[in-house]
């Protein structure tokens, strides 16, 4: 894929996951004035949090990290990757059916492992009957995620990243309906995420059957290929494992303390915005495209893939940290404070908001460098690294909650986060160039900083000057101008400086375009060999 292609493909999957993160924005603004950070909305939030923990482990972790690369390189050489995918399917069902059915019946077990603080409380409960209600949502999330992947391996990223959109459409709907019609607002939630996540499979499940990739479920089997994936898997799972351990350390911290999970939950939904329409974009092109260029021995293509990735990724993240760290009370309050949501709980959770956003930059980068061990179908590396930024931040997290309180989580995270990209920068040096900034990019990266905290200026004096709007009824018109105005501010400074070209980004949109048509226009009666 050519470094313009590459561009486009990212800004392609960001502007559908910049959709769904959106809706989601919707959906939790809701969620907050409907239950604010009671014990009902705390116990959604723990059974949500469920599958979509054990999605990260199983589909967007282990398994796509695993199977990505290895379908990649079989379309790439017409290695029957149709057979190959068919299989992968129907093995990731079997094992998620079997775990569907063991965590219904182990759900109070789960539900105290993700937050122990909840047994002196009805949360406990509430939290069980939710988790047991929401889990199926795996499975279908789950095989979702592979579909997704082949459709990515193939330079077809609208249906994958237009997918998420339709759960928070779902809940969205779910929850006005269910206002009108007197539903209590918990089990409306968690009945309606199963129906998303057959919505999501759904919309993939034809994008790649229109791809030339039609799978169905049926029985599993071992082949030696099967054995190999799961050979890769085995490691990755480790690792996947030890993020999701971090995240429990994190809820667990949170449970002993009256609103902290829902508090999390909020400020985590904003630094999510620009970490996964950054993040999510990385993962999805830059891996399989990375496989492909490590197959043909293209180091130059993968030195300006990995560069262009990690400009993209910093170009729009350190401004957000930025502004996560200097103007996170008026971001939550506009967002969040209304009806059950008040404005004590806007000053915990922003204080929560301006600690994750300092580990926000830290998070992309684990995004870009981390696929330059998986398209090498190296996977026990990165495991050994989660499990130093495990330590960390337990010890971090644990260690501290005694003494600042629920923050000592959010603490522990951006600190676990820093020490993983730092390890996997510092352990891709051996893999030569293709794994080293090109000279542009390090050239850039000084700029940018310098941009963002010109921008960070900005944005205070403007919060100063516009703090008598915000909390009546032009709170939205000051959030509106005071981010119109910071992006202004960054974009003008970052031209000025050479951090930021405006003729690549409008380069870029022309070439998005364009991916979005050959993405969508496949040719009639073409096979996925004769699409590489």
């Amino acid at each position: 894929m050519p470094p313009s292609r590459l561009i486009s493909g990212f800004m392609t999957v960001g502007v559908w996951t910049l959709a769904s993160r959106v809706l989601g924005f919707v959906r939790d603004i809701m969620i907050a004035a409907f239950l604010g950070a009671g014990p009902v909305a705390e116990a959604f939030l723990v059974a949500f949090a469920l599958p979509n923990m054990f999605r990260r482990f199983f589909a967007e972790g282990a398994f796509n990290t695993a199977f990505v690369p290895m379908f990649s390189k079989k379309v790439e050489s017409g290695e029957d990757p149709q057979t190959f995918a068919q299989n992968a399917f129907a093995g990731l069902a079997a094992v998620l059916i079997v775990l569907s059915i063991i965590a219904h019946v182990a759900m109070p077990a789960l539900v105290f492992a993700m937050a122990s603080g909840f047994t002196e409380d009805n949360r406990f409960d509430l939290a069980v009957t939710f988790g047991r209600i929401c889990f199926p949502y795996i499975l279908l999330i789950s095989l979702a995620a592979l579909l997704s992947g082949v459709l990515n391996a193939t330079n077809r990223f609208i249906a994958a990243a237009a997918a998420p959109v339709l759960l928070n459409v779902a809940l969205v709907s779910a929850l006005i309906i269910g206002d009108q019609l007197g539903w209590p607002a918990g089990l409306t939630l968690a009945w309606t995420v199963p129906i998303g996540g057959i919505l999501q499979l759904g919309l993939v499940w034809v994008a790649a059957s229109r791809a030339g990739f039609t799978l169905y479920p049926r029985l599993p089997r071992l082949t030696p290929e099967m054995k190999r994936l799961a050979r890769i898997m085995g490691p990755a799972m480790l690792a996947g494992g030890v993020v999701q351990v971090n995240l429990l350390v994190g809820r667990q911290v949170a449970s002993f303390f009256d609103g902290a999970i829902a508090w999390l939950s909020y400020a985590d939904r904003l630094y999510q915005l620009p970490l996964g329409v950054v993040g999510i974009a990385i993962g999805v092109v830059l891996l399989p495209d990375l496989s492909r260029r490590l197959r043909a021995s293209d180091d130059a293509g993968g030195q300006d893939a990995l560069s262009r990735a990690a400009e993209f990724a910093l170009v729009l993240t350190v401004p957000c940290t930025v502004a996560f760290v200097t103007v996170p009370v008026p971001l939550i309050a506009t967002l969040f404070q209304r009806s059950a949501f008040d404005a004590d709980d806007t000053a915990a959770t922003a204080l929560l908001l301006a600690i994750y956003g300092l580990g926000l930059p830290a998070f992309v980068l684990q995004k870009v460098w981390q696929p330059l061990y998986f398209a090498r179908e190296n996977t026990r590396t990165p495991f050994h690294y989660a499990l130093v930024s495990l330590v960390v931040n337990a010890v971090v997290a644990v260690g501290l909650a005694p003494v600042i309180g629920y923050p000592a989580a959010a603490l522990g995270t951006t600190l676990a986060a820093w020490v993983m990209a730092g390890l996997l920068i510092r352990g891709a040096r051996s893999m030569g160039e293709a794994a080293r900034p090109d000279a542009r990019f390090r050239r850039r990266l000084p700029r940018l900083i310098g941009a963002s905290i010109a921008m960070g200026v900005v944005i205070w004096v403007l919060n100063v000057l516009l703090a008598p709007l915000f909390g009546g009824p032009w709170q939205m018109l000051a959030l509106a101008i005071l981010v119109a105005s910071g992006a202004v501010a960054y974009f003008a400074i970052g031209h000025a400086m050479g951090a930021v070209a405006f003729r690549e980004i409008r380069g870029a949109v022309r070439r998005r375009k364009q991916v979005t048509s050959d993405a969508a226009s496949p040719s009639p009666g073409s096979t996925p060999q004769a699409k590489r």
